[in-house]
């Protein structure tokens, strides 16, 4: 499951030394090689779709009986969620 905007901002908001990481981060020079990638990964984001459309296409999934997840697939999504609470 991926985490909202929300909770990212929660999060830089409620913790000091990941806002810290994020404003070094900000203040790197980046390496011409970089830029490529960096465009490539920034499109890829905006490309995403947003959370409303991502719930409306699982909900039609389970409603017309495609969504089979694993096992694996569930406990990762349990595990995944339970960090971003503890990180909260």
């Amino acid at each position: 499951m991926r985490i909202s905007d929300n909770e990212v901002k929660k999060i830089l908001n409620k913790d000091p030394i990941v806002g810290q990481i994020v404003e070094i981060g900000k203040d790197l020079e980046r390496v011409e090689a970089d830029k490529p990638l960096i465009k490539r990964v920034t499109k890829d984001v905006e490309n995403m779709p947003d959370r409303e459309e991502m719930v409306a296409e699982l909900k039609a999934k389970v409603e017309s009986g495609e969504y089979n997840p694993t096992g694996d697939e569930i406990a990762d999504a349990m595990i995944r969620r339970n960090i971003a609470d503890h990180v909260r």
